[in-house]
């Protein structure tokens, strides 16, 4: 009952923040956050609407939607503190978009990690290796520094080619370096991924 009602809850909270912000015209606000309300409320949705209840709470899926939570709030603070850095120091490829707009995309991200991330823990990961976890755990730190190297570096190159210095080192990082690393890891951590997902048990040790 507790948890019917909390999910009432949000969800009411939701459509009048969805109705605030299309009533002041803030119609990509609205929209990410009615996207971001789906992916994160689609497995009960779906539940009440076909079959009038909500699914198993069992203590393995709430383990899932706590990591899943996790990471998607990970993921909003790094692209907050991403995006403020980026109007602090006027990025031009990031402060000529509306900054309503680029919040709904970050929402949008949000919420989609959240969804990939539940359906790795609760489909995927339990039939991975332990020698294929710690890969796709390899491919995805690759992923985070690669990121991290890049936009710090594209940061240090405005900031310091606005002093008139042509600086070479940094844009080579953030533009050729950081994107191969990025596509490396993400490419190998979709593999296991989906060989996660495509398997129908763990098979045994040889």
């Amino acid at each position: 009952m507790k948890t019917r009602q909390a999910l009432i809850t949000a969800v009411i909270i939701a459509v009048i923040l969805m109705v605030v912000l299309i009533s002041t015209r803030e119609y990509y606000i609205a929209i990410a956050l009615g996207v971001e309300a789906l992916l994160a409320f689609r497995r009960e949705l779906w539940s009440l609407a076909r079959y009038r209840r909500l699914p198993p709470l069992d203590e393995r899926f709430q383990e899932n939607i706590k990591k899943a939570a996790r990471n998607s709030f990970v993921v909003m603070v790094v692209g907050t503190v991403f995006l403020v850095l980026a109007y602090a120091i006027n990025v031009d490829y990031i402060v000529d978009y509306e900054p309503f707009r680029v919040l709904t995309w970050l929402l949008i991200l949000g919420g989609l990690v959240y969804l990939i991330s539940y359906v790795f823990y609760d489909r995927a990961e339990p039939k991975l290796r332990p020698a294929e976890l710690k890969r796709f755990w390899t491919f995805l730190h690759v992923v985070g520094i690669a990121f991290g190297s890049g936009i710090t570096s594209i940061f240090l190159h405005n900031v310091i080619s606005r002093t008139g210095v042509e600086e070479p080192v940094f844009f080579v990082i953030g533009v050729l370096l950081a994107p191969i690393a990025i596509a490396v890891g993400l490419v190998g951590s979709l593999v296991i991924f989906g060989k996660g997902l495509t398997r129908r048990q763990l098979p045994e040790d040889d």
